[in-house]
């Protein structure tokens, strides 16, 4: 493997860590509905777990409101049930097949807890992707010591990888602070 594949693999690892951290991000209340907020919840339904947009449609009739229309209305009372047990804080109401999700305000101890959250999800991507620095590293530094690689293009790939590391770091912060602006909104 070549100091460049290295580079490029570590890259793409930091990307995805980061699309991960976007993805967790989304999922998180911020007083607005939001499609993202339940469509992954798992629900048990024909015998399996699947996901609630698999289950059913999801839609924003208003900025406070989330209303899920499922495919089969045998589905209504498990996807009921998998929202209540989800950590939403949200009380469903069912309409016959429908489901409407009334988002309430954030009380501002609310606010502070997802903010934490967001905070320790955000250091966890920071941490992931130092972790595929170390990585990069110790493949580059292994290539050094078996002489495929030069003393001076080992520092350049260390260097080339700490660019990254501090693009994708910096990157997770824009989208931390971004997602926190949001929370704190009121």
């Amino acid at each position: 493997m070549a100091l460049d594949d290295i580079l490029l693999e570590a890259e793409e690892k930091m990307m995805k860590t980061t699309e991960v951290v976007r993805h967790e991000f989304s999922s998180i209340r911020t007083g607005k509905a939001s499609p993202s907020l339940v469509e992954n919840i798992m629900v048990n339904a024909y015998g399996v777990q699947m996901s609630i947009k698999q289950l059913a449609g999801i839609t924003t009739p208003e900025s406070r409101l989330l209303v899920l229309q499922a495919f089969d209305p045998s589905n209504v009372q498990a996807i009921e049930k998998a929202i209540r047990e989800s950590k939403l804080g949200i009380s469903p109401v069912v309409d016959g097949k429908v489901i409407r999700l009334p988002i309430p305000e954030l009380s501002e101890e609310r606010r502070r807890e997802l903010g934490k959250l967001v905070k320790k999800m955000a250091e966890d991507g920071r941490v992931a992707i130092r972790h595929v620095r170390r990585d990069a590293l110790e493949s580059a530094k292994k290539l050094q010591k078996e002489g495929k690689i030069s003393e001076d293009n080992l520092e350049h790939g260390e260097k080339e990888t700490q660019k990254l590391t501090d693009q994708y770091s910096g990157e997770i912060d824009k989208l931390l602070a971004a997602k926190e602006k949001d929370i704190m909104t009121v």
